[in-house]
């Protein structure tokens, strides 16, 4: 049947996950270029809800403006002091019914699950509309289930019965493998009125010795008149949460395993996947290739033939096509189609590099736009510059940008050509054909076509060496060339007649 949209989807991140040690909110930590909270808003938005509610306390502040700022339509609800996942729900509820009654489904998520897929939800959606249930539960089975609630089905049907929290279970329902994962789809109507059956609205009393308000109460109360029915998903790694640092590592490579695994079905080579890292939000063509020691951030975009790597890390880079990283890093770069980057650049942001053109080993650039088929191969900074097409600039050169209080321009033309060691004082204009001799110093505009030197004059001193250190081992090497260079030419050997080789 066709999935029905929801009504509204409620995020819980009000926790304060102490047990992460982090001065942090636990889920603004991310995997994978997003925050916890950021793959639970993205996958929620995915199913395209009437309503997307976050609920936050501690720290609420930064995780509302964070939730905001992935999702500009997010609204907030903040929890008050009781505590409780139903409280939380409840106060949602409170927020999103303030401009109008809820009809529909509604889904509960938690804010620390970041594996948690848009298919799966949907699937829990069709389940919860094809059976008429009041609440629906998502379950998955583990072999180790200490912790987590237990799901109880009822002989026969299979309905869902109760979920008994551990603390609250008997020696046979702590022996059930199959476990609450805290994802429910509520009809609005009955989690509207099981909250209110649990809460006192003006005082926030519970109805329990704990003082917290549970979700899995009303599973409980929305029994009595409806079906209650749970959803088990086989895929127990996609509804774990996050509770601590050593929970986030491993749901973050394996979140980083199924990206790749993805993207090399797409026809993306991974040559290592065990050292090879790309964010969710990263996009790979075809026929890309991905070689050890390689991240890609952000939205980084490689375009087919491209070669990244090894060792190199990338962040909101496009890759053209046929284009070859080697051990560089960059960051808010463009790289045309055939561009040679590396070893040891870093691009910084700002830089674009036409196609054909070379970044070589050890350069730097900064808001630099370089031409097609130019060429900076060797030891250069080029800051806050236009480099037009087929210009070579050689090793060791230096654009001046930063006067100490402004950063200036330098324009350089096409075909033109700056000697090694050269030092281009901004603001400049080096013009089209024109030529900077090696180790110049330029601080004034050089016409097309014209040869710029801008050095001192060389002068020799001869014997410097041998009066000033006359008993080094300069002076020596310097003597016995002297002697070599004064010595007669050396006559040739005679020759045997009856040996000389035959024309």
């Amino acid at each position: 049947m066709t999935q029905q949209r929801p009504a509204a989807v409620i995020v819980l991140a009000a926790g304060e996950g102490t047990r992460m040690k982090s001065a942090t909110p636990k889920v603004m930590h991310a995997i994978g270029g997003r925050t916890l909270l950021g793959h639970v808003v993205a996958t929620a938005r995915e199913l395209d809800p009437q309503r997307l509610c976050v609920v936050v306390r501690h720290q609420g502040e930064a995780v509302a403006a964070h939730a905001q700022e992935v999702d500009g339509a997010v609204e907030i609800a903040w929890q008050d002091e009781v505590k409780g996942t139903g409280r939380a729900a409840w106060c949602a509820m409170q927020a999103l019914e303030s401009s109008g009654v809820l009809e529909g489904p509604v889904l509960v998520l938690a804010g620390d699950v970041p594996l948690l897929d848009s298919a799966t939800l949907g699937q829990l959606l069709e389940a919860h509309a094809a059976g008429g249930n009041a609440v629906t539960a998502l379950t998955t089975r583990v072999e180790d289930p200490t912790g987590y609630g237990r799901i109880v089905r009822e002989e026969g049907t299979g309905l869902l019965a109760r979920i008994v929290e551990e603390r609250d279970a008997s020696q046979a329902e702590r022996a059930i493998t199959e476990i609450n994962t805290s994802v429910y789809a509520f009809d609005a109507d009955v989690l509207r009125d099981g909250l209110a059956r649990l809460t006192d609205p003006t005082s926030g009393a519970t109805a329990n010795a704990q003082g917290e308000v549970y979700l899995t109460d009303v599973v409980a109360i929305a029994r009595e008149t409806r079906p209650v029915r749970a959803v088990e998903t086989d895929d127990a790694i996609s509804v774990e949460g996050v509770n601590d640092r050593v929970q986030l590592a491993a749901l973050g490579a394996e979140l980083n395993r199924r990206t790749l695994e993805s993207a090399m079905r797409e026809g993306v080579t991974v040559v290592d996947p065990g050292s090879t890292w790309i964010d969710v939000t990263v996009t790979l063509e075809a026929d890309v290739t991905l070689l050890p020691g390689v991240q890609l951030h952000g939205v980084t975009h490689a375009e087919g033939g491209a070669v990244i790597g090894p060792d190199s890390t990338l962040t909101d880079v496009r890759v053209g096509a046929d284009a070859h990283v080697v051990r560089s890093h960059a960051i808010g770069a463009v790289l045309e189609a055939g561009v040679s980057v590396g070893p040891f650049a870093h691009l910084r942001p700002g830089t674009v590099v036409g196609p054909g053109a070379k970044v070589g080993g050890f350069v730097e650039t900064k808001n630099a736009v370089i031409g097609a088929g130019t060429k900076v191969p060797h030891l250069s900074y080029v800051g806050d510059v236009t480099i037009g097409e087929s210009t070579n600039i050689g090793a060791g050169v230096i654009v001046a940008n930063y006067d100490g209080e402004t950063k200036n321009h330098t324009e350089i033309g096409s075909h033109a050509f700056v000697g090694s060691d050269s030092v281009l004082v901004a603001p400049l204009t080096v013009a089209d054909g024109a030529f900077v001799a090696a180790g110049s110093v330029v601080t004034r505009d050089v016409g097309p076509g014209d040869l710029a030197v801008a050095r001192g004059q060389q002068r020799s001193i001869p014997g410097w060496v041998q009066r000033r250190r006359p008993q080094s081992a300069s002076a020596r090497a310097a003597r016995d060339a002297a002697a070599t260079a004064q010595a007669p030419p050396a006559q040739p050997a005679e020759t045997d007649p009856t040996t000389e080789p035959q024309a």
